[in-house]
């Protein structure tokens, strides 16, 4: 994308699938010791998680909604030791500032159809993010729920999630100490 492409109206997603309603409901949790305003304000800044995330290989906007969100392309590696598996897919983004929420759908990749959502819930000195991955696993005749539950889900998915939450909670924590960390690009974390 290019400077002065116009903005897309946001992507209205529905509310996550509550668990039960999904195959594969995966869920990744952490206490950041950090106010909500700069862990939301990084989590949604995706397009700069390659340079906080070793594990991710890229993200870049296809389409920028005015939300902040929009279509989003990402790729990752999930390690396994020294090796690491290339991972990617398309997603839907919904940025929701007042719950703070954001939405994923993804709508291209061999997880098609997932549904995520991170919140960001105020505690004190603290805040508890929460990465919810729901999922009725790939249309595959026979092993498409198996796949899901057992390989794709816990494998790759908490993987992945439980990386990225890390990974992001390290520098919204350092940040938070002084460390003079600020948000890239158009976030800041007083948004």
């Amino acid at each position: 994308m290019t400077a002065g492409t116009p903005l897309r109206a946001p992507i209205q997603l529905p509310p996550m699938p509550l668990a039960g309603d999904r195959a594969m409901h995966v869920v990744d949790e952490r206490l950041v010791r950090a106010p909500a305003a700069p862990m939301f304000a990084v989590a949604r800044d995706v397009e700069h998680w390659p340079g906080y995330l070793a594990h991710y290989r890229r993200v870049r906007f296809l389409e920028r909604a005015a939300d902040g969100g929009g279509v989003v392309e990402m790729a990752a590696w999930r390690p396994f030791g020294l090796i690491g598996w290339p991972t990617w897919w398309v997603s839907e983004m919904s940025v929701d500032p007042h719950r703070p929420a954001i939405r994923f759908r993804h709508v291209r990749g061999i997880t098609r159809e997932m549904e995520v959502e991170w919140t960001f819930e105020a505690r004190p000195d603290a805040t508890l993010v929460r990465i919810v991955h729901a999922w009725d696993g790939p249309r595959w005749p026979l092993v498409g729920v198996f796949a899901a539950t057992e390989v794709i889900g816990p494998v790759f998915i908490h993987g992945i999630a439980s990386r990225t939450l890390e990974g992001l909670a390290r520098v919204v924590e350092t940040w938070d100490r002084g460390s003079g960390f600020s948000v890239q690009g158009p976030l800041s974390p007083e948004s």
